[in-house]
């Protein structure tokens, strides 16, 4: 019998799901396998855990609906806890398989780790067989040369695709799945404690969302936002909101995971606009995803220097050393209420709008001057919804190191005054600032102490005193221009 190891990382479905697919129409025994890669769990470059408890529960949960789905289909997933390097070798010895399928991914570590298992299985006879399938467009069918011709500026690489390239179909689940050797133990999915992670990610109850892990509920959102709440058609107006369910998708988490793909979430898109109605909120849903595509792909452009302190522009900024200004950043104690609300909102839940992300990020680098990798790497442990392209891509563009690099900066009072404007999100977050009226709700610390007192919000005491002038590091800015 014809034998195929499948991969999965993220890629946590059995819906639109190429290798899987492939493995089940031309092998005999299909075996999926998911490995808790000990790396993943460990620290980053700034002794930041990398994956904390809410992104580590979501990812628990999505291993097993995939492995329900799978049993569903009358197979398995078999998972084990080491590096892929040493786990994949030795279950292709142990099953016989002629191949190990995958999908590639764009990270380097996450490549570091595909060529380490494909000279571990070198040996064995087996052969590594690659797929794409994490961007809207294929990477075969971009306009460009190799990621050296991948354009700098989002607006370049969009009007690119949209007129040259095409977005594929997506790939129906294997009807059916062989079950897993009598002799071969699935294994156990490791509990927290076994991933070294503490606390179970529960996550706080004003959260946008619970975020439940796993491709059934990652579709299940989609019909929800797209159809049952009908969203799509106001997505334009309401993307930058920050509070409630449905003022943007949050698709992103099922995303960053693969329990869903870009290419499903744009057929409910085309499927949308010939069936109810097509706008330019329907087609702002697909430009988001090409913003996706862009970080991916120009990623894969900047290899290692989307990691260096000058980002892939390759600048020499003078960025602060560690120091308490990231402590209060990251805890939300800056004085700052729209930057402390968005922190909160993310340690306690694992996740923050797009417009906030924008504005703390430009606030612990442009406005701080701290390394702006130190906010990425905390993003990457708290964030459910982590994706190593989007997410360094993203901070690296918002301090001025990134693609289509420029000085920019966040006047973080009028964002938060522009869509937080009667301080509703803030005071969701710091309760200490409800009695604060909204002409000062953004900037309390322009309040006397008699109306500190009226408001029962003492600066210094119940909230912190601002930790820079905000002002002054604009004026700084805009003279290093």
């Amino acid at each position: 019998m014809s034998t195929a190891l499948v991969w999965i990382r993220n890629d946590l479905r059995v819906r639109d799901h190429e290798p899987l697919r492939y493995a089940a129409e031309h092998t005999d025994r299909v075996i999926p396998v998911y490995c808790f890669d000990p790396r993943h769990f460990g620290t980053t470059m700034f002794d930041l855990p990398k994956t904390g408890a809410v992104r580590a529960r979501f990812l628990r949960e999505s291993v097993a609906d995939l492995r329900s789905s799978l049993r569903t289909l009358g197979g398995d997933l078999v998972v084990r806890q080491g590096r892929p390097e040493a786990v994949l070798p030795a279950l292709v010895r142990e099953t016989g398989a002629e191949a190990v399928f995958q999908f590639q991914e764009i990270g380097t570590e996450e490549r570091a780790v595909e060529e380490a298992v494909k000279d571990a299985i070198a040996g064995t006879g087996a052969e590594p067989g690659f797929f794409w399938g994490k961007t809207l467009y294929h990477v075969e069918d971009l306009p460009f040369d190799g990621p050296a011709d991948i354009p700098d500026v989002y607006t370049n690489f969009r009007k690119g695709v949209e007129k040259q390239s095409r977005v594929r179909p997506t790939v129906d689940a294997p009807e059916t799945l062989p079950p897993l050797p009598d002799d071969l133990d699935p294994g156990p999915i490791p509990s927290p404690d076994d991933l070294g992670i503490e606390g179970d990610g529960t996550v706080d109850e004003r959260s946008v969302l619970p975020f439940e892990g796993g491709e059934t509920r990652g579709r299940d959102r989609i019909d929800e936002y797209v159809w049952r709440e009908d969203c799509l058609r106001t997505y334009k107006a309401t993307r930058n909101g920050l509070l409630g369910a449905n003022y943007s998708s949050k698709f992103s988490p099922w995303l960053a995971h693969g329990c869903i793909t870009p290419r499903q979430i744009y057929e409910e898109v085309q499927r949308y606009e010939d069936e109810r109605v097509s706008n330019k909120s329907t087609y702002w849903m697909t430009f988001e995803l090409i913003w996706r595509d862009f970080h991916t792909f120009a990623s894969w452009k900047a290899g290692d220097a989307l990691f260096a302190p000058g980002g892939p522009a390759g600048k020499n900024p003078d960025w602060r050393s560690y120091d308490e200004a990231f402590e209060r950043w990251a805890a939300g104690r800056t004085g700052i209420p729209f930057v402390d609300a968005n922190m909160r909102e993310l340690n306690r839940t694992g996740f923050m709008s797009n417009r906030g992300r924008q504005n703390v990020a430009s606030m612990l680098s442009m406005s701080l001057r701290q390394d702006w990798r130190k906010g990425a790497a905390y993003f990457e442990s708290r964030l459910v919804d982590y994706d190593v392209c989007s997410n360094w891509g993203n901070w690296a563009y918002n301090s001025g190191v990134g693609h289509d690099p420029r000085d920019r900066y966040f006047n973080i009072v009028k964002q938060a005054r522009r869509y937080d404007g009667d301080g509703e999100y803030v005071r969701y977050w710091l309760p200490e600032l409800e009695g604060v009226p909204d002409e000062y709700v953004h900037e309390p610390h322009r309040m006397s102490r008699k109306e500190q007192e009226a408001a029962g919000c003492i600066l210094g005491a119940d909230y912190p005193e601002p930790i820079v002038d905000l002002k002054e590091t604009y004026d700084r800015i805009q003279r290093m221009r």
